[in-house]
């Protein structure tokens, strides 16, 4: 489990190839921020952009780590796939602090960036979510994007899929890599874990579990 709050960014430096065919997946090495390696160990998890992955090879006096990600993965995600800016989360601790909210690190869906752009001293991101994940997104409501936890200041709903809008105060954009988006970039997308059990839920038909005969 994760928070949607950044701890760090790192960089996609190196990608291989896992096979010879499109059904291999890649090993990526990721550059970390000094001393963000120290308290991790093999086989941890670390959320890259949001995506959930297992630290498969470390070198923290080197700050770099290796992730091993499956075809699969690649196709259902963004910016995995070439080098660049990642943002990094490491796993949920029982003491930690729940700044943002409860997040998989299961991306839901890929997104586009329709709008990156100063208004007074914050930021506005418009994202256009599928319309598979529509009846997940509410006004208000929190949404995870490249694995920043951010909340949905506007939303309407179009053929297209639905138009979310988001307020990104400059820390956030200072502190993660969400400041490399432009219009047109691929994002990340994660549903509030909530919303996931409640369409569940109500779309079974069946309601909650009735109590047990005395």
């Amino acid at each position: 489990m994760f928070t949607g709050i950044i701890t760090g960014v790192g960089r996609i430096a190196a990608i291989d190839d896992l096979g010879t065919s499109q059904q291999y997946g890649k090993r990526l090495t990721i550059t970390a921020p000094t001393g963000y390696l120290d308290d991790v160990g093999l086989g941890d998890s670390i959320a890259l952009n949001g995506a959930c992955m297992t630290v498969t090879s470390l070198d923290a006096n080197a700050g770099r780590f290796s992730i091993d990600i499956s075809a699969e993965s690649l196709d259902k995600t963004a910016g995995l796939d070439r080098p660049g800016a990642v943002n990094l989360e490491k796993a949920l601790r029982p003491q930690d602090r729940l700044g943002g909210h409860l997040v998989s690190g299961h991306v839901d869906g890929v997104g586009t960036v329709l709008k990156m752009a100063p208004v007074g001293e914050s930021w506005e991101l418009r994202i256009l979510a599928p319309r598979a994940l529509s009846k997940y997104l509410a006004y208000k409501g929190s949404i995870t994007v490249n694995g920043v936890s951010l909340t949905v200041n506007a939303i309407e709903d179009g053929e297209q899929g639905t138009d979310l809008s988001i307020n990104l105060i400059p820390h956030t954009v200072d502190n993660t890599a969400l400041h490399a988006l432009a219009e047109g970039s691929r994002v990340n997308l994660e549903i509030d874990l909530i919303a996931r059990y409640v369409e569940r839920m109500l779309s079974s038909g069946t309601g909650l579990p009735e109590r047990p005969a005395p």
